[in-house]
């Protein structure tokens, strides 16, 4: 017969509690150290990556753009007057001097504006002739008159002075004496009108003769301009340098103001670069540029900062100092390198791919061994081509990658093969 054993029953159900409170804790607590866990690190090629160790030092702050060197001295020669090109007689790639002929033009209505010109200046050179001897004509006529008037107020004069004396003795009356004096006060006074019209008469000649020379110089000067348009019908080189451009054909029919060739010193050169407009703001006139002509490298400083932007870039103009290297030519494409400052004392590394000046970012810093990059804050500063300061986050002698790591946003460790 079964007998009851309470305490065997009591024992079992302990047992199974004790176990089953073992087992929740292994759980949990395997649980726990699994959530406590960090994801995997992505593997990344070492040699795949651009690291930079964190420097102290001087850091001499630059930017750079590319351009082309321009000659320093251009001459365009333009179309004074429409016209048709006859013959090229130079072609671009020779060198000229200032009377050397490059082109030759034609047009009959500029010969026949100069023929039209030199007839109007003739006639206006006739005319004033002719005009300053009527002047002078009627000047000395009017002197005649004044010398008559003078001789007639001089006897009037005598006549009273005399008849006065006779009248005190009673030979001539009182009335003629009277009649004398009057004559000769009104002889005197036709005397002052006639000097008073000789001066008005001068002035009237000279401003007539002023005007007619005025109208002579008009027509001079536009027989000098018929002339020149005459003249640059052959087309000149105007200085001494080489023909680069020549921009019309034979037979092609210009219009005035037109370009048609251009003439250059290709010994005397100069820089023209392009200077990205963030960058620009630093650029000042004076400051130390290197020329690199993937030939050698010349020296050269800021001239002239273009106060406008365009597609981005700001030109800067750069006067080279000292001999061009072998080679170095019009249109030649080079890269320039401007020197901004030198900022004493700082920690610097090299630019991130994508680290903007005086900006917050993160970058990946390598342990000690160098096989895990951790994401940390960075704080970095001014910049230079290929330096930049860093004010906060790093020290000196930490290894940071400085690669595209932007497939790498969701990560903040990454595992270096």
């Amino acid at each position: 017969m079964d007998i009851p054993r309470p305490d065997y029953q009591k024992a079992l159900q302990r047992r199974r509690w004790i176990i089953g409170g073992v087992v929740s804790l292994v759980l949990g607590t395997a649980a726990y150290g699994l959530s406590r866990l960090e994801p995997a690190a992505p593997r990344v090629e070492r040699a795949s990556v651009w690291i930079d160790t964190v420097k102290r030092g001087d850091l001499m702050r630059e930017v750079r753009g590319p351009g082309q060197l321009v000659p320093r001295e251009i001459r365009w020669i333009a179309a004074e007057t429409p016209a048709r090109v006859e013959r090229i007689v130079v072609r671009p790639g020779a060198t000229v001097q200032p009377e050397d002929l490059i082109l030759e033009l034609s047009n009959p209505e500029v010969s026949d504006a100069v023929l039209a010109a030199r007839a109007e200046v003739q006639a206006a050179r006739a005319d004033l002739e002719a005009q300053r001897l009527a002047l002078q004509t009627q000047a000395l006529d009017q002197q005649a008159r004044v010398a008559e008037i003078h001789a007639d107020h001089a006897s009037a004069l005598l006549q009273a002075e005399a008849e006065g004396e006779l009248n005190r003795k009673g030979i001539v009356s009182a009335l003629q004496f009277r009649q004398s004096e009057l004559r000769a006060e009104q002889l005197g006074v036709r005397l002052k009108i006639e000097r008073e019209r000789v001066t008005m008469l001068q002035r009237n000649v000279e401003a007539q003769l002023d005007a007619a020379r005025a109208r002579l110089e008009q027509l001079e000067n536009t027989l000098s301009l018929r002339e020149r348009q005459a003249d640059a019908l052959q087309v000149r080189a105007g200085m001494q340098g080489v023909l680069q451009v020549v921009a019309v054909e034979e037979g092609q029919q210009v219009t005035a103001g037109l370009n048609l060739a251009r003439v250059a010193r290709p010994d005397v050169l100069m820089a023209e670069l392009r200077i990205p407009e963030t960058q620009a703001k630093d650029v000042i006139l004076g400051q130390t540029v290197r020329i690199d002509t993937r030939n050698g490298v010349v020296e050269g400083s800021v001239t002239r900062i273009d106060p406008a932007v365009a597609n981005g870039a700001v030109q800067v103009d750069v006067d080279l100092i000292g001999s061009l290297p072998p080679g170095a030519r019009p249109d030649l494409s080079v890269d320039g390198t401007i020197e901004i400052e030198t900022l004493h004392d700082v920690l610097y590394v090299g630019r991130p791919a994508f680290g903007q000046i005086e900006s917050d970012t993160t970058l990946f810093r390598l342990d000690a061994e160098g096989t895990i990059a951790r994401r940390v804050p960075v704080r970095l500063g001014r910049a230079s081509v290929s330096l930049i300061e860093v004010q906060r986050g790093l020290k000196v002698g930490d290894r940071v990658v400085l690669s595209d790591t932007s497939n790498y946003d969701r990560s903040d460790r990454l595992r270096l093969e």
